[in-house]
């Protein structure tokens, strides 16, 4: 095991490390995921998420990793959000790079050009491939330990929605599906983990209490132990999440693992708008980063809120 620091938004860094260990396999992910913190600063989540995802992947292709494979989320379905939407677009950077059957020309991207690399790469024999689920238990950010921190603190425990559901997975069972997903790949995949039933909120915050052996504290029982506060929906916030955009999976030779069909644009075509959204983001047009993004990415409508116009309140939940 080798520890290196470097940023997916500095490709000749990644490239440089490409050439030195000449990797075989790329597990990327690298993203800015908390959907409140993307919202409020929307250019610099297109850069990391949609650009950092585009450099690894030139630089994957140009040291002939044989395969890329990219952790998704089920934000990336019809978000409601910046974050999901540059997901999203991730997803298809590497779905029309893996489309491409000759070389594939990073000429015009100006914002690729360095002195370090051609502009043309080869022919590419790199596989890429996209895994998309939910929320991971125990994970950087996720709930359990918020909620595990705010009772241990006395609450309240911190709630957006009465109703709000999301997807859950252990650790382990994520990097398994994702290492099994990836042994599956041929080039484009889509796949789509099995996550079970979506979870209420409310219903794990409820169980947490009982779990430490404390009583929820409402009009019914004043005496309670623990109030669970509810905050209100945040910008971006969906009440629950999808797997899908379609409707047509298909099953793969894993039970828990499936193959979904998600339409994307050649990279001739993607290539142009991507120059002119690496510029808006560049610039923090907002206005325009957000335009590009729905012009792509099917069901994101964007709220009016500029970047500045919202303050996250730093002690509530991502729920």
């Amino acid at each position: 095991m080798v520890p290196i620091l470097a940023s997916v938004s500095n490709y000749p860094r990644l490239a440089a490390i490409c050439t030195q260990y000449q990797p075989n396999l790329v597990y990327h992910a690298a993203a800015y995921k908390h959907v409140p913190l993307v919202e409020q600063n929307p250019s610099e989540g297109v850069l990391n998420n949609v650009f950092g995802t585009l450099n690894m992947a030139r630089a994957a292709v140009e040291s002939g990793v044989r395969l890329f494979l990219l952790v998704s989320t089920d934000k990336a379905v019809r978000p409601t959000n910046v974050m999901g939407a540059s997901k999203r677009m991730a997803e298809m950077v590497l779905q029309a790079l893996a489309a491409e059957k000759g070389r594939i020309d990073f000429s015009r991207a100006g914002f690729l050009n360095t002195k370090t690399s051609p502009n043309i790469a080869p022919l590419p024999s790199t596989c890429f491939t996209m895994v998309r689920f939910g929320n991971v238990l125990g994970s950087s950010g996720s709930v359990v330990p918020l909620f595990r921190q705010q009772i241990r603190s006395g609450g309240p425990i911190t709630l957006t929605h009465l109703d709000v559901t999301r997807y859950f997975m252990t650790i382990p069972e994520a990097a398994q599906l994702v290492l099994q997903a990836g042994a599956m790949a041929e080039g484009g995949d889509v796949f789509v983990l099995d996550m079970g039933e979506p979870v209420k909120i409310w219903d794990l915050a409820c169980s947490m209490v009982a779990l430490s052996g404390l009583t929820i504290r409402d009009t019914t029982y004043p005496e309670g132990d623990i109030e669970i506060l509810i905050t209100g929906l945040r910008p971006g916030e969906k009440l629950y999440e999808e797997l899908l955009i379609g409707n047509n999976p298909k099953p793969s030779q894993h039970p828990r693992i499936l193959k979904a069909h998600e339409d994307f644009v050649s990279w001739k075509v993607f290539q142009a708008d991507l120059i002119v959204l690496n510029q808006a983001a560049e610039a923090a047009d907002i206005a325009q980063v957000k335009a590009l993004l729905a012009k792509y990415v099917t069901g994101f409508e964007p709220d009016t809120l500029a970047a500045t116009d919202y303050q996250m309140p730093l002690s509530q939940s991502d729920f």
